[in-house]
């Protein structure tokens, strides 16, 4: 049977950590013990009372059914609630807020919703590879926009506004920024929100690490204009250590919205009521957590820095989020070839940073989802089996 994959997928390679962790599981039965510092998968569990929820709500006889695919009013309203409370942003809970199964699902629903074929997305080089393959798969076309140490991370608005931008429907941003930790100031934001609106064009800002390792959660709906031009991604997979759980979020204007919901509603249902429940309790959980959390970072991001200065990478110590971007040494190929030494010699994964583009060829990105005596153990591989 001569069966061929759809146009669609043709462009879609595998995700290089599905390849990656493929030959890690064949060094680790062949006996290496491969430490993985790459994938940013919280290792710490929620809030005690997150998993008391839970447990409550799953042994109700009522709570098993198929869900609204706008999620319960409590989990929207918890929504709104943390927006006006950490971010001072104020939300419509019925009409501005709408749950996910995890924000990358968000998406590939804006993707499908609002692009096809003849349309262009602009998309962040380096940047998470999840927007470039939403994009393909949406029949639409990837414009790359440059980001570059030496600017900060932030695109050149001045210069992406010289190009021809006719075709572009919506632009992808992200920060803070994965992989580079990089924030954007108020005056960029700005700058961002009237370029929006002079080009009109749809920023899709994803914000999933906006409370880790930085002290004021930022949200570019703080700024003023974007209510008009902003849809916005959040989740709790990193700042409630609840990757697995896939709980997400969408928040901006009821009528993009709603537009967004005709698409998802197509592709499943809401979540189990149980785990929505679950997910009040860690939005209505106080600053504490996030600086307790936030603590253990710390110390973590301490080893790293230690770890790349064994490398002889440079970068810098006031980038903040769940990783820990780094410029190679001089001399060195790239960063796929450095990792790959790394892996083979002292059997310690760090990711390439070429896999998040072209931009990110001279870097590598360490995650710090490992506990410190994790890290004490990669360094002692290092010293011994890899700078010798």
């Amino acid at each position: 049977m001569n069966l061929q994959v759809a146009k669609r997928l043709q462009q879609t390679e595998e995700y290089y950590f599905s390849r990656k962790l493929r030959e890690i599981d064949e060094m680790n039965k062949a006996g290496a013990k491969v430490i993985n510092l790459g994938i940013g998968s919280p290792d710490l569990p929620p809030h005690p009372s997150v998993i008391a929820a839970l447990h409550e709500y799953a042994q109700k006889p009522d709570t098993h059914a198929y869900q609204g695919y706008k999620g319960i009013p409590a989990l929207r309203k918890a929504m709104a609630d943390w927006y006006q409370r950490f971010y001072g942003v104020s939300l419509d809970a019925e009409k501005e807020v709408l749950p996910l199964i995890g924000s990358k699902e968000g998406i590939m629903h804006i993707c499908m919703t609002y692009l096809q074929e003849g349309d262009e997305a602009l998309v962040p080089n380096p940047g998470y590879p999840t927007y470039r393959s939403a994009v393909n798969l949406s029949g639409a076309t990837v414009v790359d926009y440059d980001l570059e140490e030496k600017n900060g991370w932030l695109p050149d608005l001045d210069a992406l506004a010289k190009r021809d931008l006719s075709k572009v429907k919506l632009m992808w941003v992200n920060y803070p920024h994965m992989p580079t930790g990089a924030r954007f100031n108020e005056a960029f934001a700005a700058k961002l929100i009237s370029f929006a609106q002079q080009h009109n064009i749809l920023i899709c800002h994803d914000n999933p690490y906006s409370f880790i390792l930085n002290k004021q959660p930022q949200s570019l709906l703080q700024t003023p204009g974007a209510r008009e031009v902003v849809l916005e991604l959040n989740s709790l997979s990193k700042s409630s250590n609840m990757a697995g759980w896939r709980v997400g979020m969408l928040v901006g204007k009821q009528e993009w919205i709603n537009e967004v919901l005709r698409f998802k509603s197509n592709m499943d249902s809401g979540m189990f009521q149980p785990l929505q429940m679950a997910a009040v309790k860690a939005l209505e959980l106080g600053p504490e957590w996030y600086a307790e959390l936030n603590d253990i970072y710390e110390g973590r991001r301490k080893k790293v820095f230690e770890l790349l200065e064994l490398l002889n990478c440079t970068f810098d110590k006031n980038q903040v989020g769940l990783f820990v971007w780094a410029k190679i040494p001089a001399g060195v190929k790239d960063g796929f070839e450095l990792t790959d030494e790394i892996l083979q010699k002292a059997q310690v994964f760090i990711t390439p940073g070429g896999i998040f583009g072209s931009n990110g060829n001279g870097y590598i990105r360490v995650s710090l989802c490992k506990d410190e005596k994790v890290f004490e153990e990669v360094l002692d591989r290092i010293k011994t089996k890899f700078k010798q």
